[in-house]
């Protein structure tokens, strides 16, 4: 039988996962083409901030080989960035003239980092913080330059700016918001981190707005001004002030985008023959960038171009896993609170440890752990099941919920 065809954009974490899910289900439906962006296998992002302090080599992020492609017979085109989708003539075009007809396309061309609208802002030295290609940037002027800005607290420049410091930069972060993570932790654990990090050697500029990057005569930034007036010196300047989803192929291709690709719950575009998913994609008014929800993705998405045609994704509960410069974080729900709600919070200074537990009518809504996140899956499954955990309230904030558990009250 006549195999299918299947165009990949995008040779990221994602789309290659997708891909490995469908050769377990179906292994000879399709003949498979790879279009990638960069020269590079399918390797770990997750893993660009150990590349970068030195803590790992390239080889070590690796996901998939070029080998693995070859003996699963795909076709990789790597280094060959699609320009153009022809949804009449189903074939994808690639910038060197390559094409490649589908029978199904999958979308997974991820996101772009935003470069913030101020002067200077192209000059030599100024970068975003999404691939190889600006590791290895910041790697070269970590060798020939002293001072690092990044622009932004989350957690790309909160690891750019660890991995830049363990490389002996001076480095500033510069956030605009009032605490570090702002949509990931509340202003308590955020300021704890903040002071984790300055104890580590970073410096922070909290609340300030940047205005401007000055040139130092060559071409090159030199310094980063603040609309105070105040500055302060920059060799490099790391931009990591947010994303966008990566839409532009799929808007020109006329496939309806509002803040991502609009996909149902099969990962499947208004354009029956086309899928697209990870942070491109927006399924039900939201985009997904953490591994959990886009490895959920690719399964659903691999039941369907196996034509198994069962898998649903369903939108899951928000919840965040982070870890930045080893120490573990974890929020998930309304960790914020708000109206009819009831909050509860253990610290502990000395172990680096706070705990917030957010509750409506005895029901476990919202969480928030730093240092400690020992016990996140148990918090996130009594939110999922809705538990009434008023009776064992005190053993859960102090974070003891293995004494609950024994007592048999664990839903599920």
């Amino acid at each position: 039988m006549k195999k299918l065809k299947l165009v990949l954009i995008g040779n990221g974490m994602a789309g290659v996962r997708t891909l490995e899910e469908l050769l377990q289900l179906a292994p000879d439906l399709y003949e498979i083409t790879v279009f990638g962006a960069e020269p590079h296998p399918n390797y770990n992002r997750l893993l660009l901030s150990p590349l970068l302090a030195g803590e790992q080599r390239f080889e070590e992020i690796v996901l998939n080989d070029f080998d693995w492609y070859a003996q699963n017979g795909i076709r990789l085109l790597s280094g060959s960035p699609a320009v153009k989708i022809d949804r009449q003539q189903r074939k994808v075009v690639a910038a060197d003239g390559t094409v490649a007809e589908y029978d199904r396309l999958l979308i997974a061309t991820g996101s772009i980092p935003v470069r913030l609208p101020i002067p200077g802002n192209r000059l030599q030295g100024v970068i975003g913080y999404r691939d190889i290609a600006d590791a290895r940037t910041m790697m070269e002027a970590s060798s020939t330059h002293s001072h690092a800005v990044v622009i932004g607290g989350g957690l790309l420049g909160l690891e750019a700016a660890n991995g830049l410091r363990q490389r002996g930069m001076d480095v500033t972060v510069v956030h605009e918001a009032d605490w570090l993570l702002e949509r990931q932790l509340d202003r308590t654990a955020g300021k704890l981190l903040q002071r984790a990090l300055e104890q580590r050697g970073i410096h922070f500029r909290i609340g300030e707005q940047s205005e401007e990057l000055l040139d130092n005569g060559d071409g090159r930034v030199c310094a980063l001004q603040f609309n105070s007036g105040d500055a302060i010196p920059a060799d490099l300047v790391v931009m990591a002030a947010g994303i966008r989803p990566n839409t532009r192929l799929a808007e020109e291709a006329g496939i309806p985008c509002n803040q991502g690709i609009l996909v149902n719950d099969t990962l499947q575009t208004y354009d029956p023959c086309i899928y697209a998913l990870g942070e491109c994609a927006n399924h039900r008014g939201t985009t997904y960038g953490l591994l959990g929800p886009l490895l959920e993705q690719a399964r659903v998405c691999a039941n369907h171009l196996a034509q198994f045609g069962i898998a649903r994704y369903n939108s899951p509960l928000p919840a965040t896993r982070l870890k930045v410069t080893g120490i573990d974080m974890f929020s998930a729900g309304e960790f914020m609170g708000g109206a009819g709600t009831e909050t509860f919070t253990f610290s502990d200074p000395e172990s680096g440890t706070y705990r917030k537990l957010v509750l409506r009518n005895d029901v476990l809504v919202g969480a928030c752990l730093y240092g400690n996140t020992a016990n996140e899956d148990w918090y996130y499954s009594q939110m999922c099941a809705g538990t009434n955990i008023r009776e064992h309230l005190t053993s859960m904030v102090i974070g003891e919920p293995n004494a609950v558990k024994e007592n048999g009250t664990q839903s599920g």
